[in-house]
């Protein structure tokens, strides 16, 4: 591949090109991401599986199959059935700070590999689990794993990549997850059919497959030169890992850099507090604000729940477990394709024309149910179709704008003396309101009925509108240069002051 140079604001250059090393370690790390897919896949599937509701949730199940008074929107409603889907990210949401703290002192890798081999334990207690309890905490375990991988892998990726693939890298991340939500759908729906009613046994277990991937791939992932440059003063050592990395003897440039943000980042001795201050206020808005629109698009109540809310609509049990499958096809697809051009078009451009999208499609799926979907009965099979064809519309609207930017953005804004930290926050943000939709939407979907997806659309407005406003691209900008961004924004200039005069300005090859 043919070599990219990256100009900072200094006038020295980053020499380097990707290399097969960079891609075979990043593919890797982004294992941590199909293991987040692969249980968002599996708990909607294995809910909707009559064998499992009628073992551990029979109230949903007599609610299902035997109460013809209760309202489509509200057969499912069951504060312990949501419990199952969100004790996953409320043990992910503590667990992201612990995997601060590892990340910061100990690296990358070895938060990496804790994270896959408490997905392993996870996936092993939820497999053979005979009782809610037990399910329980095998998800708390699988929370842990995701909480530590989510944490880390997006930082691996983004200090790994050259400048100009850093979007295409990262964005690998959400091909990842969708990678393993499509992979569960397919196992669900082919687990459904086996006679005994212990598919979702299956189902669950084979979370071990990609955990074990990563548990084992990650003893031997090489530490990226960022992390060894802040833990160590061995910077000789750092120089060969960057040289290996960019393919390229030639990395004295983005050495200095490094060295430079390290000695920085080790003058912060509290990067919680300083994350605070000022100066990093943009970062922080990012931090908490880019995780929370991400969730309040309602992709996560869709992925959830999807094949329960097929069957809301009217398709079978199997019917509803392949529109999973579709839907997941279509995600992971689109996923691909920004991956292919985010750092062509940019972030900010994905982002709007995703938005808009994301927002046509939940108004005209909210008015066909609205109109034709009543509290008993189903909406026609060309409508359920209509709707479900519309969903997946969505569904490639989220896949190559906040899928994979809402992980992508935040990874690469942070300086290096308040990365881990930041990350953190995305995280613990991220699982928070992760943890409220789960918690919430089926008793949201019991009482707003259609409503949910104008109140999902409603969010969409506000998240397009805040991306025009305030959110810089980011494309191509090195990232222990990403300062300038802020300096040079219309708003955030007002809070971090303007760039240095006469400081030249970014360029990208």
């Amino acid at each position: 591949m043919a070599a990219g140079l990256s100009i900072t604001s200094e006038g020295s250059q980053y020499n380097g090109r990707m290399t097969s090393f960079v891609v075979l370690s990043c593919m890797m790390a982004a294992m941590g991401g199909v293991i987040f897919g692969y249980d968002i896949g599996t708990s909607g599937g294995v809910t909707s599986m009559e064998p499992f509701l009628k073992k551990f949730f029979p109230e949903v199940y007599r609610k299902m199959k035997e109460d013809t008074k209760i309202s489509n929107y509200c057969k499912f409603d069951s504060q312990l059935l949501t419990s199952f889907t969100s004790s996953l990210y409320i043990a992910g949401l503590v667990a992201s700070f612990f995997a601060s703290l590892v990340t910061g002192a100990f690296g990358r890798k070895p938060s990496i590999l804790l994270g896959g081999a408490a997905f392993l334990a996870g996936a092993a207690l939820g497999g053979a689990a005979f009782n809610v309890y037990m399910l329980i905490f095998g998800r708390v375990l699988l929370g842990v794993g995701v909480g530590f991988a989510n944490q880390s892998v997006p930082l691996y990726l983004s200090e790994m990549a050259p400048p100009r693939y850093r979007g295409a890298i990262n964005n690998g991340f959400q091909f990842s997850v969708g990678i393993g939500a499509l992979s569960a759908n397919l196992i669900n729906y082919g687990t459904e059919k086996i006679e005994g009613g212990w598919g979702w046994r299956i189902s669950l277990a084979m979370a071990a497959v990609p955990a074990s991937i990563l548990t084992i791939g990650a003893i031997f992932l090489p530490e990226t030169p960022n992390s060894l440059i802040q833990r160590t003063n061995d910077h000789e050592r750092a120089k060969l890992m960057l040289q290996r990395v960019r393919g390229t003897s030639d990395v004295q440039a983005e050495l200095d850099d490094l060295i430079k943000a390290s000695s920085i980042s080790k003058t912060m001795k509290h990067p919680f507090k300083k994350i605070m201050q000022r100066n990093y206020r943009p970062q922080l808005v990012m931090a908490i604000a880019i995780p929370f629109l991400q969730q309040v698009t309602g992709i996560n109540a869709i992925a959830f729940y999807a094949p329960i809310l097929f069957r809301t609509i009217g398709f079978g049990e199997s019917a509803s477990l392949m529109s999973s499958v579709v839907t997941g096809v279509v995600g992971t697809l689109s996923t691909f394709i920004s991956m292919l051009v985010v750092d062509k078009l940019g972030r900010r451009t994905l982002f709007l024309f995703g938005g808009v999208q994301m927002f046509v499609s939940q108004i005209m799926v909210g008015g066909i149910m609205a109109a034709e979907l009543g509290d008993h009965g189903t909406i026609g099979k060309g409508y359920a179709y209509i709707v479900l064809i519309l969903i997946c519309i969505y569904v490639a609207g989220f896949g190559w704008s906040w899928g994979p930017l809402g992980w992508l953005v935040p990874s690469e804004i942070f300086p290096l003396e308040i990365r881990s930290a930041g990350q953190s926050i995305v995280v613990a943000v991220s699982f928070l309101f992760t943890l409220i939709i789960a918690q919430t939407f089926l008793s949201m979907l019991c009482h707003f009925k259609s409503g949910i997806f104008f109140f999902f659309g409603g969010w969409v407005v506000v998240m397009t509108v805040f991306v025009h406003l305030l959110l810089p691209e980011t494309k191509n900008m090195p990232i222990e240069k990403m300062e300038i961004v802020w300096r040079e924004h219309w708003f955030w200039k007002r809070i971090v002051g303007e760039t240095v005069e006469g400081s030249n300005k970014f360029e990208a090859a």
